[in-house]
């Protein structure tokens, strides 16, 4: 039976991927049954079942081919799930009725579990005349509100939210109000955003030269390319979004650039992807195929690596007739062209075993390589594929071979593809995989640099103890065993000490060979300046990348994590990294200090009373349980099971602070009111913002809030410096993190994104 690297990897199987009964009973009673799971699934469709059940399972054994999470948790199951990873949504009607049919596909989508992209440049801008209503547009960035609120209210097969994109075109009317909007840390908080850069802005960028906001031919405004680029820098700069995505490379190197265009991405930009597109993902890993690691003869085995690339082909081909699609034009869509993303993860561990400094000249060209093996074994085994079950509907010989990507294949592969043609029209992706990653031995995720080499884990008992445990990753446990405390070579470097452009030239690197695009976080210094941040862009746009996606600590969004010098020892957040995660819920002590609060809403004829009470725990004060109480008995019932669940999530310790942007998010559809000079979008907003003051109050979170004053007298309590970071929503750590684009715990592996 395998046994597990470390705890955390088995917690993850455990929690998101082990097959268990509605009650909790585990039907996958080891690993080696959850492979076994996946692989008669996706064997099923084969006209030999036994046989590829065979060479599936010895891909997925020891952690050698990763499918993403949805085939991990979903394949086998019978249930009503997808197992594709990511869609872009229909194109957008600039219509009311056309709105709010594509925000019900979307509903569907996200409910078995699909994570989505739109673009929403099809939407008319703020204030252009809607004929036939006598009234103005409220543009599209009001329906972005309203997919934020849906979003809120879906989870995601699985135990995770609903993740989605949303792009607007660069010469988009409403394109600065896009940039800005999510300075607003109450808004698109369930969104992804990122602007759809095209060659002619960003040669307009370069020239100095105008640039023309327009929609449907008419031109809204024209102002300095530059001045708008940099407006898209500095909200990157302070705010870490939007992203960029460079639409017209995305198209030109498209290989179906000829019966599709694009204008979307799913939430985390690894997968480019037309109306109703789908995509499914999986990762081979590629530190569990290097021989003799850390010596001079050290290399990743290639015949090892064709074997198992061109198993996960034929595996992912697969999945394209074993899964369920939410939506009839996602199953027509996919099967027309069978899309899969084939990607790597553990290439970080995988160039330390070879020597190989991360973001180096040598490492580079290195990564380059292993993705061209990758690319010619896909497109080899999409092509034996082909000849045994057919091409893709919509292949066209000339056509496909005629794109940027095609152009630049060998002519074997070339000529192959025209005389037999292919299965699958693209083939390769590289997506985040934090949670696998972690599941397979804590590998380096995706492409990204070794985030740190080993960590501690701390895990809060119900009896107040903490426990430890060591996370260290897989190159560095491999050092270990055969080296024992002999100190880590020069060459062990991590994203705290890359330079960013060491990271833009591992990214350019790898989308040579890669269909689709490259989920990647550019991990910037907090002194970075604001000129040589912009350099960050620019020379992922010359260097042939599909877009752009930095991190630099700030401000607004925090420290994610602050690394020891030393860079073995654990990363630890601040004052909050004590406390990070309950396996049970702290036991109540028999008396409480709390304050109670009074709220008047208009048109309630009954005041509402909410008490807050206080635990103190290692020398800090902490919210640990909620109370509302009102005669109006029309609030009972929603009340009482609010307060008990909010009382639930605060018992379970870490930053809680989350609860109060939920509640302030609530819009009432019946309207709001205004309370002490401000507007109050709902009675639960009104309840967020008392709960909000309180914890400002007792010094668990700084800030004004937009809660309702209480005792003006009233003095904070002051308990430590606040928290740097966002805490994580999952398990309460102070660990998040952004990888791959998205925020990702490093303590129990929860990610938006997978």
């Amino acid at each position: 039976m395998t046994r597990f690297a470390a705890p955390i990897a088995e917690q993850i199987w455990d929690m998101k991927y082990r097959l268990k009964e509605a009650d909790g009973t585990p039907i996958d009673l080891s690993v080696e049954d959850s492979w076994r799971r996946i692989a008669r699934a996706l064997a099923e469709v084969e006209a030999e079942p036994a046989l590829w059940e065979e060479k599936f399972y010895a891909a997925l054994e020891d952690f050698k081919y990763l499918p993403a999470g949805r085939i991990t948790a979903g394949a086998g199951t019978g249930r009503a799930v997808t197992l594709f990873n990511c869609f872009v949504m229909g194109t957008i009607p600039d219509s009311m009725s056309g709105i709010f049919d594509m925000l019900k596909e979307a509903a569907l989508t996200m409910q078995q579990g699909g994570g989505i992209g739109y673009d929403f440049s099809t939407i008319r801008p703020r204030g252009a005349e809607v004929k036939g209503v006598a009234a103005d547009a409220s543009g599209p960035l009001s329906f972005m509100d309203v997919w934020d609120a849906m979003c809120r209210t879906i989870m995601s097969a699985g135990s995770r939210r609903g993740a989605m994109m949303a792009t607007m075109r660069c010469d988009h009317p409403d394109i600065e109000q896009f940039i800005t909007a999510k300075q607003d840390s109450a808004r698109l908080r369930m969104f992804n955003l990122s602007v759809l850069v095209t060659d002619d802005f960003m040669e307009a960028v370069k020239a100095g030269g105008s640039w023309d906001l327009k929609f449907d031919g008419r031109v809204y405004h024209t102002i300095e390319a530059r001045d708008l680029w940099n407006k898209i820098m500095r909200a990157t700069y302070d705010f870490a979004e939007p992203g960029v995505i460079f639409i017209d490379r995305i198209n030109k190197m498209n290989n179906l650039g000829y019966c599709e265009s694009i204008s979307a991405t799913n939430p985390c930009g690894e997968q480019p992807l037309p109306p109703y597109g789908a995509c499914l993902l999986g990762s081979v890993n590629l530190a569990r195929l290097v021989t003799n690691p850390f010596e001079a003869n050290a290399e990743l085995d290639p015949a090892a690596l064709d074997e198992l690339v061109r198993t996960a082909i034929r595996m992912m081909d697969n999945v394209v007739d074993a899964s369920r699609f939410p939506l009839p034009q996602q199953r027509e869509e996919a099967q027309n062209k069978r899309r899969i993303g084939l990607g790597v993860t553990g290439l970080a561990d995988a160039l330390l075993m070879l020597g190989l400094r991360y973001g180096s000249e040598e490492a580079a060209a290195q990564t380059e390589a292993w993705m061209k093996l990758i690319a010619r074994a896909s497109y080899l085994a999409s092509v034996d594929l082909a000849k045994e079950k057919g091409a893709f509907p919509l292949f066209d010989a000339e056509k496909y071979l005629a794109s940027g990507n095609m152009m630049q294949m060998d002519d074997d592969v070339r000529d192959a593809i025209r005389t037999h043609g292919i299965r699958n029209a693209l083939l390769t992706s590289i997506a985040p995989t934090g949670t696998i990653s972690l599941y397979a031995g804590n590998v380096s995720s995706g492409i990204e640099p070794v985030f740190a080499y080993a960590y501690t884990r701390k895990v809060l008992q119900k009896d107040g103890s903490r426990t430890e445990e060591e996370v260290v990753d897989y190159a560095v446990q491999m050092w270990r065993d055969k080296f024992g405390d002999k100190a880590l070579p020069d060459y062990f470097v991590n994203a705290q000490t890359l330079a960013p452009m060491d990271h833009v030239r591992m990214q350019a690197a790898a989308q040579k060979w890669i269909d689709s695009s490259i989920s990647k976080t550019i991990n910037c210094p907090v002194d970075i300046s604001f000129d040589a941040f912009k350099d960050v862009y620019m020379e992922a746009f010359e260097t042939g990348c599909k877009g752009c996606t930095t991190y630099r600590p700030n401000d607004v969004t925090g420290s994610v994590l602050s690394v020891a010098s030393d860079s073995e020892k654990a990363p630890e957040a601040d004052q909050g990294a004590d406390v990070v995660y309950l396996t049970e819920p702290l036991d109540r002590p028999n008396e409480l200090e709390g304050s109670t609060y009074k709220i008047k809403w208009p048109g309630s004829e009954h005041a509402i009373y909410i008490t807050v009470n206080d635990i103190v725990q290692g020398g800090h004060r902490r919210p640990f349980e909620v109370f509302i109480n009102s005669k109006n008995m029309e609030h009972f019932a929603w009340t009482v099971a609010l307060t008990r669940m909010i009382s639930a999530v605060f018992r379970r310790g870490g930053d809680v602070s989350f609860v109060v942007e939920e509640l302030k998010a609530v819009f009432d559809p019946r309207g709001g009111a205004w309370m002490q000079g401000q507007y109050i979008p709902s009675i639960l907003a009104a309840i967020g913002g008392v709960i909000e003051r309180h914890m400002i109050s007792i010094g668990f979170i700084e800030g004004e809030g937009m809660g309702l004053k209480s005792d003006p007298k009233a003095e904070a309590m002051v308990v430590g410096e606040a928290p740097r970071g966002a805490a994580c929503p999952s398990c309460g750590s102070y660990a998040m993190r952004k990888v791959e684009g998205c925020m990702t715990c490093a303590d129990c592996g929860h990610s938006k994104c997978g």
